[in-house]
């Protein structure tokens, strides 16, 4: 008689086990959990961090940020000190409106993300030149040149 309540209890789990893979792979469930696995990919698309490249040349820092989709007009650059902030704001409004024009629902959106990129050296900022072409932010900020100091012998 023990043979068969094992039995009975392993058929019981393997049931159980059938319910949860069903419930899991049914579509409302298997689409919430597609959902949450692409949010924890990527939780605030607007705000992960876009793609800023840094060179120098014996002239100059040449700052390259990669902008896709967004207006001159969204982007804002901060000088103090030696360090250059990126920002960009993206305003969306939705509005939904019924048959006779009148609006239903009426939703506004403010995301902002920035990046700031310190350089070795302080900016002087009436210097420094950006240029924002087909999603492409470039700014050039000219090194300064110190003065040199000589080193004289103690004697």
């Amino acid at each position: 008689m023990s043979n068969q309540n094992k039995k009975g209890k392993n058929e019981q789990v393997g049931d159980l086990m059938k319910t949860m893979n069903l419930f899991f792979n049914e579509k409302p469930v298997r689409g919430f959990l597609q959902t949450m696995d692409e949010f924890f990919k990527n939780p605030f698309p607007f705000h992960s961090p876009f793609h800023v490249d840094v060179r120098e040349t014996s002239e100059e820092h040449i700052i390259t940020a990669e902008l896709p989709g967004i207006k001159r007009e969204q982007i804002q650059l901060d000088v103090l000190d030696n360090y250059v902030t990126i920002s960009v704001q993206s305003n969306e409004l939705y509005t939904e409106e019924d048959d006779n024009q009148n609006i239903i629902k009426k939703r506004q959106s403010m995301q902002r993300t920035s990046r700031t990129i310190p350089l070795p050296q302080p900016i002087i900022e009436s210097k420094v030149k950006a240029t924002y072409q087909n999603g492409l932010l470039k700014i050039r900020i000219p090194k300064q040149k110190g003065k040199q100091i000589s080193i004289v012998d103690m004697e």
